[in-house]
């Protein structure tokens, strides 16, 4: 496979991949409630609708004022990440790197775009999500960059009472592990950096060098 066809299958996969992770944000949007839960399989599989204005996972950057300065420095340090990823993948493709290499960052990629186009365009495309009705096109809630991140799967393993105060990240309000709330773009960066970490271990004659 030369470098063209191996960066049309890039391209192609962060189409779908990108595309999943907005298809499936609209839907539950424009379908469900703020806080809203669907059981999807026993009880420790549900998409559980919220929306994180901060950080993956649900973090959260503190911010003051009637400008959301956290929130804007949050997005614009994403999109300077993503345009430095795509240019390093670019670098790559053109010295040769192992395809699996490429397609570990490409995810990367889709991810980091997947939730900066939340944050850019939601807010101003999208009326509020509220506990009592869906939110519809029209007349926005936030500006350019400030809006919120749709999160939906929950996975409340188990319940653990008694967790230390240093690992309360993992559990929910309710004690359930594992606590936090994310998207298909959190899934992809999270499963390609232990990819990365494995391909990186196992293939220890090539480089991330660009």
């Amino acid at each position: 496979m030369n470098n063209r066809q191996r960066g049309a299958l890039l391209i192609a996969l962060f189409a779908v991949l990108l595309a999943a992770d907005q298809i499936l944000k609209i839907w539950v949007k424009t379908h469900m409630t703020l806080d809203e839960s669907i059981t999807v399989f026993a009880d420790w599989f549900k998409i559980h609708f919220v929306e994180n204005a901060g950080a993956a996972f649900g973090m959260r950057i503190a911010s003051h004022g009637a400008v959301d300065w956290g929130k804007i420095a949050l997005s614009l340090f994403r999109t300077a990440a993503i345009v430095a990823i795509g240019v390093y993948i670019f670098r790559l493709l053109r010295r040769g790197a192992p395809t699996g290499l490429l397609i570990g960052l490409t995810a990367i990629l889709a991810g980091a775009v997947g939730n900066v186009l939340d944050c850019a365009f939601y807010g101003m495309i999208f009326t509020e999500s509220t506990p009592f009705t869906v939110a519809q096109l029209g007349q926005g809630y936030a500006g350019f960059m400030t809006g919120k991140v749709v999160d939906m799967f929950y996975f409340p393993l188990f319940r653990w009472d008694g967790v230390p105060s240093w690992l309360s990240f993992l559990v929910d309000r309710n004690n359930y592990f594992f606590g936090a709330v994310f998207n298909l773009a959190d899934a992809y960066i999270s499963v390609a950096l232990v990819y990365l970490l494995g391909f990186a271990f196992f293939d220890k004659k090539n480089s991330f060098h660009a």
